[in-house]
Parts: structure tokens; sequence; C-alpha cells
């Protein structure tokens, strides 16, 4: 989440300023009780309901039984009792199947509210009430027989980092449900001019995972008026454990929208593709108003030593997950998607906010219930979290989490120039001095010797333990896409430079030995019209222009080829970090603007022996010197050929055409 998009979610974002709410029989949060149990506040059968609510500094609580998901009032209230470790608990006899219910929680003499709770797993229309469902009647045929497709090393993924609504928006994409979960169940969809668009697209690219921007329900869509055009990326939470319902053919019926989210994973699973949520744990859309403050005053947020809230976040507040049961809503929120959705991965916004404990106990947490599960995110905040770094989840203590990815930065800025200045480019349109931020990515953000020892360029500091926790990637939802920063920092360039600056991009993430992460449309030239902040604009701006799949045909097979020769060659995914400092040397080249690196031997048991890769950005051809031998091409001139080849070079030295990369094999 970059910061002019927070900034911009300010008026979603409710900021208080006035001191939290705290009972006088508690010194501090710490004092506050913790419950053990599994935290759950509807279990429903049909002989009975039982509701729960962890509201220690309540007097009294009480929940609120309703007809329909919206509009009328309780047609009955219940008292709840005082339990345990800050419990409350009801029991309502009968079967409440179809009913929706609220919580109010009254703290010194005062009703907070009416709220579904902070652990509603099921809700009405816009998420204000909580609805009661059988979850198992919510299986779609054949639920209980999918399965994770199969994962050997997190060396092996490559990510497609897609927004619902943007990739299936398009009207010639020949999907039905264009924006919803169901989009991506849809098979054999394409374009007019045949070409493959959806899960179709996907399956031909060759990712092995989709990371989905954030899919739970979020509170800046009114899905009462689906019919009008609205727009939104969902970095705004309302309900954590609730698929979001402008995503579902019909918001009004809770069981739909979770449903049809199953169906999509179920979908994605056949397709052998992996399923990741973006997870936005770290603030809340609103502050006063929020589940969490109307059911528990103050403690889920940070504050200042004012009282104010903290706001590292940029969107009003900052979540305080140190806090035992903030830690305990994360990690169970986390697995409960894991089980209930069989989802496979989560990517951590602003990741920075949260504490490193509770970040390692979710890993734990994941690992139990299958280690094959990704945790990434964002190693930063958008302003100083209320902890000290040193007990953060930055980026500089990702060596502190083992099985724990963050995005590359330095990667991403050596390639196509800095964040937040657009106008200035980078190695792939010929600055110099970025070479070794490339070599820097290239080995996976790992210690090398050859970086290390780097005496003339300042060399980004090594965090990662493993490649398999470097995110390599150049563009992502944030900012301009790479089609666009292109533009922004070669004014003018021509479209054959644009496709040919593309795939050597592409080339250097997809040759790295970190996790390649691609954002959806750059294979195609997808472009924002410039715009970096799109998160609330129109399909006009977002949208995937699938004519864009025919117009740069050329690029997508260029992309497509580089997934296939990341998938067949274990060489560029060792994943073991002293099998890359053994086998990954660097080519000494007498230039700017070129990174050339030899893979030695046939590590992991690769088919191909002594892989060379050269990265030319420069305007001009360039020649390399090479160990003399016998050479089969693979990658020249903007075009790969994994079966037959582009030809044969014997000898000691090759020439690299202008902006592009060459890659050769014994």
């Amino acid at each position: 989440m970059n910061v002019k998009h927070l900034l911009a979610m300010l008026t979603v974002a409710t900021t208080v300023g006035c001191n939290p709410i705290q009972r006088s029989s508690y010194d501090s949060y710490d004092d506050y009780p913790v419950y053990e149990g599994k935290w759950e506040e509807m279990i429903y059968s049909k002989a009975e309901t039982r509701f729960s609510l962890w509201a220690p500094t309540a007097q009294e609580v009480r929940v609120l039984l309703y007809e329909q998901g919206k509009g009328g009032a309780a047609y009955r209230m219940i008292g709840m009792e005082r339990a345990s470790d800050g419990m409350w608990q009801a029991v309502v006899n009968g079967d409440l199947k179809g009913r929706f219910y609220t919580f109010n929680v009254k703290i010194d003499d005062v009703w907070q509210g009416d709220t579904p709770g902070v652990m509603a797993k099921a809700v009405g229309v816009n998420g204000d009430r909580a609805a009661i469902v059988d979850m198992k009647e919510t299986d779609p045929q054949g639920w209980e027989k999918d399965t994770r497709p199969p994962l050997k090393s997190f060396s092996d993924i490559i990510i497609y980092e897609m927004h619902h609504r943007d990739f299936s928006a398009d009207t010639i994409s020949g999907i039905k449900n264009r924006g919803k979960f169901l989009a991506l169940t849809e098979d054999s969809t394409h374009t007019y001019l045949g070409e493959k668009t959806g899960i179709d697209h996907l399956k031909e690219l060759g990712v092995t995972h989709v990371h989905l921007l954030p899919s739970f329900d979020f509170s800046s869509i009114d899905e009462t008026k689906l019919n009008k055009p609205q727009y939104n990326w969902g970095y705004d939470p309302k309900n954590y454990n609730v698929p979001e319902g402008s995503y579902s053919t019909d918001p009004y019926k809770p069981d739909v929208r979770i449903r049809e989210f199953k169906q999509m994973v179920m979908a994605l699973h056949r397709a052998g593709i992996r399923v990741i949520m973006d997870v936005v744990y770290n603030h809340t859309a609103l502050t006063r108003g929020s589940n969490f403050e109307r059911t528990v005053p103050g403690y889920f947020y940070r504050h200042e030593e004012d009282g104010k809230f903290a706001d590292a976040s940029g969107c009003g507040n900052e979540t305080a997950s140190e806090r035992a049961m903030m830690r305990k809503f994360m990690i169970e929120s986390v697995c409960y998607w894991a089980r209930e959705y069989h989802v496979d991965g989560f990517r951590f916004d602003l990741m920075g906010i949260h504490d490193i404990v509770t970040m390692k106990e979710i890993r734990k947490a994941l690992d139990a219930i299958d280690p094959t599960i990704f945790i990434y995110g964002e190693g930063w905040a958008a302003k100083a979290p209320k902890l000290p770094e040193a007990e953060l989840a930055m980026k500089n203590n990702v060596y502190q989490m083992p099985g724990i990815a963050a995005f590359s930065d330095e990667f991403r800025d050596s390639l196509r120039g800095p964040f937040g200045n657009d106008d200035k480019g980078a190695f792939i349109i010929g600055r110099p001095a970025h070479e070794i931020g490339v070599k820097f990515g290239i080995v996976g953000g790992i210690a090398h010797p050859q970086i290390n020892n780097d005496s003339v360029r300042r060399v980004p500091k090594i965090w990662a333990n493993t490649p398999s926790q470097f995110i390599s990637y150049a563009s992502c939802h944030d900012d301009l896409c790479l089609t666009d920063r292109l533009k922004a920092t070669l004014p003018g360039a021509s479209i054959p430079e644009l496709k040919a600056l593309q795939k050597l991009t592409e080339t250097a993430m997809l040759t790295s030995q970190g996790v390649p992460f691609i954002f959806a449309g750059d294979e195609i030239l997808r472009d924002k019209k410039g715009v970096a902040n799109s998160y609330n604009q129109s399909d006009n701006v977002n949208a995937i222009d699938w004519r864009n799949k025919t117009t740069y045909r050329e690029v997508f097979d260029y992309v497509r080829g580089l997934i296939s020769m990341r998938k067949a060659h274990p060489a560029f995914r060792m994943g073991d970090p002293e099998l890359i400092r053994k086998h990954l040397e660097f080519i000494y080249v007498p230039a700017t603007n070129v990174v050339a690196f030899r893979i030695k031997g046939s590590p992991c048991g690769d088919k191909w022996l002594n892989t060379i890769v050269v990265l030319n950005a420069r305007t001009e051809p360039i020649k390399v010197n090479i160990p003399e031998g016998k050479y089969w091409i693979a990658c020249r001139d903007g075009k790969i050929d994994l079966v037959l080849g582009l030809g044969i070079i014997t000898g000691n030295q090759i020439t690299v055409s202008p902006r592009s990369a060459m890659i050769i094999h014994q």
C-alpha cells in the first residue's frame, strides 16, 4: 500500500482524538484477561445457537436478533451473561438458521452501538449484521475432495497479483461473471479474436500462485447499489473473516458469497494454481465505530502518549498485534481462511506494523495446517509504528522470521527507478550505477561474495536468509504499472522499445533466485492511463484491456517462455544459499548497464550445463567474454525457444543486442 493511497483513504477512515475508554479495573491493556479457547462468536445447531463475545470491560452485553440483514427492527433482544476470561455468553433455543444478529456492549453506562462482532463468519448486505448459517451447507459440490496443488519448495513459486474487477471487467473478455469470484471459475473464455482470458489465461501463462487483492468484507462499496459504478481495491477492512459481498452474485444472501469464494478456490486448484489472499490486519477502515472499538474500546489499537490513536498505517489507526487478543485474532483468522476456504498463502499489507512474535506465531500455526502455505508482506509501514523497530516485522528483520518473505524494493528500484519519483529511471532504461542492485536481486537478496565485496557501488543491506524470503518484482497494484513507468521515465518511447524493455525487466525477475512476482497485465503491456494511485478509479483506468493480448502477443509468449524455462530448470530456483554462492558467479563486463552471470555446472540436477544469462540495458550491442565452449541459445533478441533453440554459438565471446537478454547453455 503506498502513501498516496493511504492519504486518499482518509476519506473513508475516521481518526479519533479522544482518550480511549478503559475500565478502572485494569491498570493496562496487558492486564486484560486472555481467552484461551477457540474464538467463536456464534455456534449454530438446529436445536440451539450459542453466542459469545469477548468484552472484558463491559457492564452489560446483549444480542439482538433480526429477520433481515438490513432494515427492520430487532424482533428479540437477549441479555448475555458474564463468563470467564472476559467472555460473555448466551444460548437461544430453536432453529435460527437464516436469521441475523448484532451485539451491543455497555461500557461506563454508554451503549457502544450495534456490531456483528469481531469474528463474524457470515454477514448480510454491507456487513452490518452477522448471519446465522450452517457452514456445511456452503460447501460447493466436490469441496471435500479439493486439495492444494503440489508444491515442493517456496522457491518454485511464481506469483501473479490481480484484482477481481480489473482482471475480468473488460466486456470483450468473454467472461459472464465480470468482476465476481465466479469469473475465475469459467472455462474456455476468450476474446472475439480467440485469445484466452480468465483462468485459461493463467493456465496458459503458467503461474503457480494467484495473489488476490483484498477479498474479505470491506467498507467502501455499497452492496445495495451494485447497479451503480463503484470501485475500490479493498484496503479498508470491515469484517475480516467473510468474503466481500460485491464480488458475489447476491450480497443479500450470506451463503452465496461464501460458496462462490470456495468455488473460485476449487476452480483454481483444479487448474493447478494456488490462491494467496491479501490480508490487511494493520488497520481498520473506521476507528470510532469499528467492530473492534465498539467491542473493547482502545484495546485493539496502539496510541500516542497523549492518548490519541497512533497511525502508522496512514489510515487513521494502527492495530496492536503485540496484545494477546489481537495476536490471537490474527492467528485464528488466517487459520480459518486456510481451513475453511483452503487458502494457500497470505500477503500481509504493511507487515512492518505487526510485531515479529505475532508473525512467527502465525507461521507456526499455519505450519500445523500445511507448511507449504506461503507468507509474505510489505516489510515497511507508512509512518513509524508505536513499537521499537527491533520488535517489528520490518524487512530488515526478516532474517528473524524463517518461512516469511518480504518485497524487495531494492531490486524494484534498481530495475525501474525509485518509488515516489516517477520520472527517474534506473537500469532498464540505461541509467548507470544500478548494476549492483540488479545483482542483489539476481541472487535473491542473500549474502554473496561478488556483491558483498563490491567497493565501487553502494551495496544493499542483506536481509534475507534464503532466496525464498525475497520477493522479486518491478511493479504491483501500488504506483505506476510497469508500462506506465517506462513511459514516464523514457518519454516518447516507441512501441518496439516498450516491448523490449518489458521483456528485459521480466527476464531479470524470472531469472532471479528470489520468488518472482508479476503484476496482472504486465505480460501484455497493460497500462492504467498513467494513474499511479488508482485504488478507486473506473474500469476505464483499471480494467485489463484484453485486446492487448493480441496486440502484444509476442510479449506474452516471451513471458510465458521465461516461466516455462524457470519451471523446467531448477538452476534458476536453487533455494539453498550455499548452492547459489557455489554455482552462481557474475561475469565481469567492462561497461555500465550490463549484468551477466553464469550458473556453473548443473545444480539441482538441471539438464542444462553452465547456463549464462546476459542482461543488456544499453542502446548498443555489447560483447561479453565467456568460457570457451559450444553453447545452445535459448533466448536472444526478444525471442525464446526451449524446444528447438535459436542456434548454436562456439567460442569464448558472445554479442548481445541492445536492450535485450541472451540466455545460453551447454
